[in-house]
């Protein structure tokens, strides 16, 4: 059977293989941003998506 991992464990988890934030300390979180880039030869809009490492430093220009 499969153990099963609560809360504790994936603190844990997170603290033995995640990376930190070098001004607050916080563990990283990860978020995909999706934005609308005018395309040059078309005229139109193509979407970008990025991946972006979230910590409390940075959370707000993130999610605004």
């Amino acid at each position: 059977m499969a153990k099963k991992q609560d809360f504790a464990s994936k603190t844990m988890k997170l603290a033995k293989h995640g990376k930190a934030c070098p001004v607050c300390g916080e563990f990283y979180n990860y978020a995909v941003t999706v934005d609308m880039v005018p395309s040059k030869s078309e005229g139109s809009y193509r979407f970008v998506e990025r991946n972006v490492s979230v910590c409390k430093c940075n959370e707000k220009e993130v999610y605004s």
